[in-house]
């Protein structure tokens, strides 16, 4: 049997390599990033390569660090999996799920208690983030996120339609009568999607003479529709996350027009790569069923 390369040395070769930092594997790992340069030297001295490229303040892999990675990654994963059937009835399966700050706040989290109690094996670590996501680089299970569908090496389902809308409080829907009326309003907006009151006005309202990027830009859609509530402006909305504060007449659609963004929508994204877990079939087929 061919001795394996030190363990300790693939930790330190998998963290540093997962998020490319050196001082970031050292703090996921509870030890000093000289210890971790340590491991990763004594692994290329085993295997006779070397794996990362050092700059002054920043690592890359060699090609040859990127397929020792990739074999790396999968062989964690497997044992990752394997440790879990077997421990199973110990404790709760922990699926780690990445969701967008709006998202997870207005659709998510209000309906997570329903999976839980109906799931009561699985427990969901959720967290928010605008980062794109890399499965092989990063320890999560799936994510929730907005594009075209076509991501590769990864498994994409469809979740909501994405139609944006214009909404703003009662009050403020008194002030306007038809899309121009907005040429002296305040237009809320967030960094996370400034292209979307341009193509409402583009394409919905059909209007060229309102500045797009006027009025009042927040940190998040969650922010801008807060600052709508409050009557400081309209926000531009994506319809399904304001589904309830329309139904309970908190905001209002003031205008007729809306616009389907078809295919460029949410989708819950899971690794290729990975076999599907139990609990992540069970997360999977709980959430697709929530949108149906």
């Amino acid at each position: 049997m061919q001795v394996l390369p030190p363990l300790n040395s693939l930790r330190a070769f998998e963290a540093a390599a997962r998020r490319l930092s050196i001082t970031e594997a050292a703090d996921e790992l509870h030890v000093t990033p000289g210890a971790v340069s340590r491991q990763i030297r004594a692994l290329e001295a085993a295997l006779g390569r070397q794996l990362f490229v050092r700059g002054h303040r920043q690592i890359s892999l060699t090609p040859a660090g990127e397929e020792y990675f990739k074999a790396v990654t999968k062989a964690v994963a497997d044992l990752r999996d394997a440790t879990s059937k077997l421990t199973k009835g110990t404790g709760p399966n922990k699926l780690k799920v990445r969701a967008y700050t709006t998202f997870a706040m207005r659709w998510l989290i209000p309906r997570l208690s329903s999976f839980h109690a109906e799931n009561t094996g699985v427990e969901v670590l959720l967290t928010a983030s605008l980062d794109p996501v890399d499965f092989d680089r990063e320890d999560i299970d799936a994510a929730i996120r907005l594009g075209p569908g076509s991501w590769p090496d990864v498994r994409a389902y469809r979740l909501a339609s994405n139609v944006l809308v214009p909404v703003c409080s009662p009050e403020l829907a008194r002030r306007v009568r038809e899309p121009a009326d907005l040429v002296n309003q305040v237009l809320l907006h967030s960094i996370a999607r400034p292209d979307d009151w341009a193509i409402w006005l583009r394409k919905g309202a059909g209007l060229s003479t309102i500045d797009p990027s006027s009025g009042m830009t927040y940190q998040s859609s969650a922010m801008a529709y807060a600052a709508a509530l409050e009557s400081q402006g309209f926000a531009i909305a994506q319809k399904f996350l304001v589904e309830g504060d329309l139904a309970s007449g908190k905001l209002v659609a003031p205008f007729s027009q809306a616009v389907d963004m078809g295919d460029f929508t949410y989708y819950l994204l899971t690794p290729m790569a990975r076999g599907e877990s139990k609990s992540m079939r069970l997360f999977r087929e709980w959430l697709l069923s929530q949108f149906a």
